[in-house]
C-alpha cells in the first residue's frame, strides 16, 4: 500500500512562489509515475505535471507539464527523501486550488482515473 502525503501549500500574492512536496511511504517513488493534479472550487480535477524515471540504473527523468503551468512550474524527484516536489513560480490567482499528488505503475498519464494512489491534498491560494 502506497501512502502519499503532500505539504507546502499556503497563501501567497500573485507573482510569488511555493514549493509543494509529496512524500511517499510503502513504496519507492522511482518505481512509479507520479503526477500533481489540482482542483479548484466547482471545477474538475485537472492534471498539472508528471514525472517518471527513465529506467533502473538511469538518472534520466521524463517530465511533462500542462500548457497552463509550463515555464512556471518545475516537477522533480528526490530519491533520498522518497519524494516528488513541485516548485511553483510566478503564481497567478487562477492557480488557486487544492493540489494533489498521485502515483501509478507504468507510464505517465494525464487521466485522473489512471492513478491508483492519492494524497489528501494541500491548499494553494494566490491573491492579487
Amino acid at each position: 500500500q502506497v501512502e502519499l502525503v503532500e505539504s507546502g501549500g499556503g497563501s501567497v500574492q500573485a507573482g510569488g512562489s511555493l514549493r509543494l512536496s509529496c512524500v511517499a511511504s510503502g513504496a519507492t517513488v522511482s518505481s512509479y509515475s507520479v503526477a500533481w493534479f489540482r482542483q479548484a472550487p466547482g471545477k474538475e480535477r485537472e492534471w498539472v505535471a508528471g514525472i517518471r524515471r527513465g529506467g533502473l540504473g538511469t538518472v534520466t527523468y521524463y517530465t511533462d507539464y500542462s500548457d497552463s503551468v509550463k515555464g512556471r512550474f518545475t516537477i522533480s524527484q528526490d530519491n533520498a527523501k522518497n519524494s516528488v516536489n513541485l516548485q511553483m513560480n510566478s503564481l497567478k490567482p487562477e492557480d488557486t486550488a487544492v493540489y494533489y499528488c498521485a502515483s501509478k505503475t507504468g507510464l505517465n498519464s494525464r487521466s485522473v482515473s489512471s492513478y491508483n494512489y492519492w494524497g489528501q491534498g494541500t491548499q494553494v491560494t494566490v491573491s492579487l
